[in-house]
């Protein structure tokens, strides 16, 4: 039976868009047809880029200029997204330190949506979470190349860190070949590379290719903050999905991308991607010269890798290779 996976990158909902839930509550937060989106699927991932607590204080290494910490009522608006699972494998996971990571773990639990990335210690920060749809079972593994000072260890809580600047550690690659055992779909959502390029860089390629090649089915990037193309079957970057951030008018980062895959017989056999806009801590569906813009950007960075992009309706589709 074939399902469709609907996967989201880097989602904030600190900061700005704390104060909006603040002001207005966690419902709005998404409009114009997104949720109609997410609707269309059997299961739901992102990468959630912030903790959800209301305690803690900032990391304070030298050089962090960002902390992000979302209200735990901010849970609701990924509730209401029908989320099952987050990656928190990232650079903001610990923004708050230990007690507001232990929160943001304890407020998805209670609010029915897993996470993979990061936990209480070593073990838990890399286990995986195997999600059913169907007759389907879908491993999700989240995993980030920095920073190194978050990295989970023995009794240390953090995310799950692997520095894949040289080459995937042997553990991830054995962990993906073990999940083939027991799941069909083996999804892998790296936080890699750096913010605010408009390609992945050589060794994040390289990486791509050995999580494939270990089995995953499917590898759903983060961390440029504007999407990249696709190289079946990676997603090398899904860029943002709501923020408060500064736009910059080259990259356009407030312009986005989600995408519905759909799962055929243990591997995926279609990618669509649904044009996003994203205003001051607010997510919609992309219009006219928007939409028309992330078309072009789209088709242009999926070239280089040999991905044929079509458009359909409203969906930027990418086909398996035959």
């Amino acid at each position: 039976m074939a399902i469709r996976v609907a996967l989201a990158g880097d989602t904030m909902l600190g900061r700005g868009v704390a104060a909006e839930i603040a002001a207005s509550g966690p419902h709005g937060l998404f409009s114009g047809g997104v949720p109609d989106v997410f609707a269309e699927a059997d299961l739901a991932l992102l990468n959630l880029e912030c903790c959800v607590s209301d305690r803690g204080r900032p990391w304070d290494p030298l050089g962090k200029p960002f902390h992000f910490r979302a209200p735990p009522a901010a849970v609701e608006a990924l509730a209401d997204l029908g989320v099952d699972c987050v990656t928190l494998a990232n650079n903001h996971a610990l923004d708050y330190g230990p007690d507001a990571l232990a929160d943001t773990l304890d407020i998805l639990r209670g609010a029915g949506i897993r996470t993979v990335g990061a936990g209480a210690e070593l073990t838990e920060a890399r286990e995986p979470a195997v999600l059913e749809a169907g007759d389907t079972r879908v491993a999700v593994v989240g995993v980030t190349d920095h920073p190194s000072d978050f990295a989970a260890g023995p009794g240390r809580p953090g995310v799950a860190h692997a520095d894949l600047h040289e080459r995937v550690p042997d553990d991830l690659v054995r962990q993906i070949r073990e999940l083939r055992d027991e799941a069909s779909v083996v999804v892998v959502m790296p936080h890699w590379g750096p913010n605010m390029t408009r390609e992945p860089p050589h060794y994040v390629r390289r990486a791509a290719r050995t999580l494939v090649d270990a089995g995953a089915s499917l590898v759903a990037g983060s961390s440029a903050h504007v999407f990249h193309g696709v190289d079946w079957p990676v997603m090398f970057d899904m860029g943002d999905f709501i923020d408060d951030y500064i736009v910059d008018e080259m990259l356009r980062n407030d312009l986005g991308l989600l995408f519905l895959v759909t799962v055929d017989g243990g591997g995926p056999s279609r990618i669509e991607a649904v044009p996003l806009r994203l205003d001051f801590a607010r997510t919609r569906r992309a219009e006219g010269s928007d939409r028309a813009w992330i078309i072009e950007r789209f088709v242009a960075a999926c070239r280089p890798f040999g991905a044929d992009v079509t458009v359909e309706r409203d969906r930027l589709v990418v086909d398996a290779p035959p």
